[in-house]
């Protein structure tokens, strides 16, 4: 039975001129143990973001847990890296390589969390193969690439079904939901069996980040 709900801010939202102090404060704030990390190659997704020396520059400017999510082609190519550079979890999209089982094995050898992301337009049904090799599930709830977008209601029903899937598993799984969340969007998350809301915009789009987080959580 799932007892408390986290938020994982989003740095994709912060001021990136002073990203350092960002991470500093976030990391203060009650009820956030996870420090989204958007990794985006121009590729996979139109935009292009952060690597892996940015997470390495910012790993001793917090104790969260770092929750890397890697919208990349390929992401086979770079897990060690992002291994490296002080990731707990490393997310890749079950879209953006053939390889699926390798590249999570590939992410457990280096004694990192394995998670795995699905876009909107893919069926919830391609995770059941992997549930045993899985430590996350992060549900797009916009087209991944870029911040700021509205919540696509379409995937409600997709939440909701991988909940019960991950009850049936028996699996300690995370669920994780992320895009266009908000103080609205995140009841319907929560009450779909969110584990995890990842929220930018609202959260530091605002001067106190601790009444957006509350206000999250409800």
């Amino acid at each position: 039975m799932r007892m408390t709900i986290n938020i994982a801010p989003s740095i994709l939202s912060a001021d990136f001129t002073k990203l350092g102090e960002e991470v500093a404060k976030i990391s203060k704030c009650d009820h956030v143990d996870y420090l989204h990390l958007d990794v985006m190659d121009g590729n996979f997704v139109p935009n292009i973001t952060i690597g892996p020396d940015i997470i390495k520059s910012l790993r001793p400017k917090s104790e969260l847990i770092f929750d890397t999510h890697l919208m990349i082609n390929q992401p086979e190519n770079h897990i060690e890296a992002f291994a490296n550079s002080g990731s707990d979890i490393i997310t890749i999209h079950y879209e953006a390589t053939t390889h699926i089982d390798s590249v999570l094995t590939k992410i457990k050898s280096f004694g990192k969390k394995a998670g795995i992301s699905i876009i909107p337009s893919t069926n919830e049904d391609v995770l059941d193969y992997i549930l045993d090799k899985i430590d996350l599930i992060l549900i797009m709830t916009v087209n991944p690439g870029f911040g700021g977008q509205e919540f696509l209601t379409s995937q409600i029903e997709k939440i909701k079904k991988i909940r019960k899937k991950i009850d049936q598993s028996g699996k300690d799984i995370l669920l994780e939901i992320d895009g266009g969340i908000n103080d609205q969007t995140a009841k319907i998350a929560i009450a779909a069996g969110a584990d995890i809301l990842v929220s930018g915009s609202y959260i530091f789009g605002h001067n106190n980040y601790q009444e957006r987080v509350n206000n999250l959580i409800g």
